[in-house]
């Protein structure tokens, strides 16, 4: 993996790993009305316009999947995040991929 490559995961891993109780946390970057169709039960939401202000609130010592709708925007903040020191993993193919529980 290059440094500028996101490391990625797919949602049947994540899926799998949220099961199991993995110390994982999830982070949903898509805006508001798009999450009020239903998110990943554990996932943090924070819109991708304001993890610049925000991301210092979270903890570098964690792992994080970063999930949009389909992967695109969760890429630029795993790549975000990656650039400031934090593991953030990109669910690829994003909520229209992801096939387990939502709330």
């Amino acid at each position: 993996m290059t440094n500028n490559e996101v490391e990625t995961i797919q949602p049947e891993q994540l899926e799998e790993m949220l099961r199991n109780h993995e110390d994982v946390s999830v982070i949903d970057v898509r805006e508001t009305d798009e999450v009020t169709n239903g998110k990943i039960p554990q996932a943090v939401h924070i819109p991708l316009g304001d993890i610049p202000e925000h991301y210092q609130e979270l903890n570098p010592s964690k792992d994080y999947v970063i999930v949009c709708r389909s992967g695109r925007r969760s890429e630029l903040a795993a790549r975000f995040l990656q650039e400031n020191g934090f593991h953030a993993i990109n669910m690829e193919g994003g909520m229209l991929k992801w096939r387990g529980e939502t709330k």
